[in-house]
């Protein structure tokens, strides 16, 4: 279940097996930030030097239009 507003960290968008946590879009790093080079992934916003996260607006109007479910 998605947040209405707020921010995700990378781990929560593709998955992170060695964490436990399941991805809303699972797939590799490499082929995220391809994406995202592309354009076809939203791109993250700079929270501080060392962090990206991305917005859940972003994230949910992903999931809808390649056909995801966003609760």
């Amino acid at each position: 279940m998605l947040p209405e507003t707020g921010f995700l960290r990378i781990a929560h968008i593709i998955g992170d097996p060695k964490k436990g946590i399941a991805g809303l879009f699972p797939l590799s790093r490499t082929a995220w930030y391809s994406g995202i080079r592309s354009g076809r992934y939203p791109a993250p916003v700079r929270l501080g030097p060392r962090i990206s996260a991305w917005r859940v607006e972003d994230i949910r109007a992903m999931l809808e239009k390649f056909g995801g479910v966003a609760k």
